[in-house]
């Protein structure tokens, strides 16, 4: 059950109206790296979580993203609404509302015409909130993992943003959304080294043949060595050939005769004669047709 305040978790302070900034502002409320995005990946988390303490946590977290998304979709509102008004009641002549609307980058038209100023569930560029932006697996040693680099990228959004405006209120509300993703990147990764072991994730052990191999695949002016490649149990191959399994790399599989001798009978009859010199119809597009006819009167 959820119950929700009226009042916002932090204070909306905006000092002027600004579609432009709004409609930058929605990358944060319908975009891949936004507060939506977060509070669905979290909260469906936390259905599918068998641990009591990380359902807790992912509860808790996925509320606050939710309460984060009002706060955005209140800027959102404040930034357009003396636009709202303005188009709503026409209180410009046309040239000066098409010009506050698309002049100096402002490029606000799209949220003003189509969604009335009001947030939508879009990103900035106009593209529609979707799913796909989750990407939860039900392991947590990976959905930990991919909680606290979605709440990283969150972060940097949220950093951009407060340098493309000079609004106090603004951005004192960004400075405060951008703390609660280091907050969160902090429970989450407390979460996952309370799992013991969480490297690698899963129960299948890996192949110790390949685990720690490096194989050298972009070769030439650049290549570097490093801690990702050298020292501890790294075995660096130069020039890996195929195939590292030590098989001749090529696909085969095993068919019953039957398939086998059908798949060698179509082979057969689609075989192509590398000997073959057809006429296309590019060939006859491009005049050959004229030619080939000249060239039977001529004979």
């Amino acid at each position: 059950m959820f119950v929700h305040n009226k009042r916002l978790q932090y204070t909306v302070r905006v000092s002027e109206p600004n579609p432009g900034l709004a409609n930058l502002m929605l990358e944060q409320f319908g975009g891949p790296q936004g507060e939506l995005a977060a509070a669905m990946r979290y909260f469906t988390q936390a259905i599918a979580e068998l641990d009591p303490g990380r359902k807790d946590m992912l509860f808790d977290i996925a509320t606050e993203e939710l309460s984060h998304l009002e706060i955005i979709g209140s800027m959102i509102a404040m930034l357009n609404k003396g636009a709202k008004g303005d188009l709503a009641e026409k209180t410009q002549e046309e040239a000066d509302m098409y010009r506050s609307l698309t002049g100096a980058g402002n490029d606000s038209h799209l949220t003003q015409i189509l969604y009335g100023g009001g947030p939508q569930l879009i990103n900035s560029g106009g593209v529609p909130w979707t799913a796909a932006y989750i990407d939860t697996v039900g392991e947590p040693t990976i959905d930990l993992r991919s909680n606290i680099a979605a709440e990283a990228r969150a972060k940097i959004v949220y950093e951009r943003l407060i340098n493309v405006t000079d609004d106090a209120g603004i951005k004192d509300t960004l400075s405060f959304l951008m703390t609660r993703e280091i907050a969160h990147q902090k429970s989450f990764e407390n979460a996952l080294h309370s799992i013991q072991p969480n490297f690698p994730q899963g129960k299948m052990p890996p192949r110790p043949e390949f685990a720690s191999v490096y194989y050298n695949m972009s070769q030439g002016e650049g290549d570097m060595r490093g801690p990702w490649n050298q020292g501890q149990d790294w075995e660096f191959v130069e020039q890996p050939s195929p195939a590292v399994d030590g098989g001749d790399g090529l696909a085969s599989v095993k068919l019953p005769p039957m398939q086998a001798k059908a798949v060698e009978q179509l082979a057969t009859r689609t075989m192509s004669d590398p000997n073959a010199a057809p006429v296309t119809g590019a060939d006859l597009g491009a005049g050959l047709a004229k030619q080939l006819d000249k060239n039977r009167l001529e004979e």
